[in-house]
């Protein structure tokens, strides 16, 4: 049987030291955290976003990633959200007692290779252990800082009438390759988790569009349906979508069928909502498109029905998207 992680590796003295040097700084050591101190001594310049997320994902393993790029990811795509270039996160494990220490290090290696893509340092952490039963295999929170860009101004009090919503890809991906997992289902592909950072996409659109692009949210938990939703209930502004534009990969669409899940509910990691001038529209699409071709054009901001958004189908039909009501989807990131 492999090495597991035990009480003594939280516990502060030779195996927590050894679980340091020999798994996190050795994969994850750089010359900020490699100074050793309970915090980072950083220098930035700016104003600065900072976001902070806890990731509780099950399973922690899953089609197209896993628990430790999913909390550099989504921590990385919140930043970006708020216009901002992400420069340095924390790093911290909740680790239930019996943890193979082998998984851990397959999270470790992944939390460095989605951190390297991202162009982040890991510059502080913490390690707890609790005991059996007491926990979940691993939880692990993130914070990060940016710098953001001076040609942005995001917010949601910019959204303006007429203003075009765009996509950057297909929704509903990373919900599925979760579900699909947990109930075993099997398709003629494999689902794939859509988790990968957003900041360079977001840092080329502000640096060619600046303050045409008005707002951006990632569709995580609750997807898209509740990004609109918020938007809608904060603007007092309505909302109109177009069904057919909103991409659906042909095997996510099939699960979602099987569940009886609406996809504009399920939680992405990939996907951002992208709000802007109309008159910009075409240009920010071509440009989302240089990444995705399945990036699309999906509705606009309306006065007509404040605080609803309506989905208009292929045929002419229309009907309210509503908040969604409870968790649909738990443990989904």
């Amino acid at each position: 049987m492999g090495e597991i992680i035990n009480l003594q590796h939280g516990g502060g003295g030779e195996e927590t030291n050894k679980l340091l040097a020999n798994v996190i700084f050795r994969h994850l050591g750089n010359p900020v955290l490699n100074v050793k101190h309970d915090g980072a001594f950083l220098n930035l310049d700016g104003t600065l976003a900072f976001s902070t997320d806890s990731y509780v994902v099950s399973p922690i393993f899953f089609k197209g990633g896993n628990i430790g790029e999913l909390a550099v990811n989504g921590t990385v795509n919140d930043l970006s959200m708020c216009g901002a270039e992400p420069k340095y996160l924390s790093l911290s494990f909740i680790i239930e007692e019996g943890f193979p220490m082998e998984d851990f290090e397959k999270v470790v290696l992944s939390i460095k290779s989605a951190a390297e893509r991202a162009n982040v340092l890991i510059v502080t952490g913490d390690t707890k252990v609790v005991e059996r039963g007491k926990g979940d295999k691993i939880y692990i929170n993130t914070s990060g800082i940016g710098v953001v860009n001076p040609r942005a101004d995001i917010k949601i009090q910019n959204i303006k009438e007429g203003d075009a919503i765009l996509i950057n890809a297909p929704i509903a991906s990373h919900g599925m390759a979760i579900m699909s997992e947990r109930e075993g289902l099997e398709f003629e592909s494999d689902i794939l988790s859509d988790t990968r950072n957003l900041n360079l996409s977001v840092k080329n659109l502000i640096e060619k569009f600046g303050n045409h692009i008005h707002f951006l949210r990632d569709a995580t938990r609750g997807g898209l349906a509740s990004v609109l939703n918020e938007i809608a209930l904060e603007t007092r502004l309505g909302i109109h979508l177009f069904e057919e534009k909103i991409a659906v990969e042909k095997q996510v669409r099939s699960a979602c069928e099987i569940l009886g899940l609406d996809p504009v509910y399920v939680a992405n990691e990939g996907v951002f909502t992208c709000i802007v001038d109309s008159d910009r529209a075409d240009e920010v699409l071509a440009q989302l498109r240089l990444e995705n071709p399945d990036a699309s054009q999906i509705g606009f901001i309306t006065s007509e029905h404040p605080s609803k958004i309506i989905m208009e189908s292929a045929f002419g039909g229309k009907h309210v998207v509503h908040a969604l009501i409870g968790e649909q989807l738990p443990r989904i990131c």
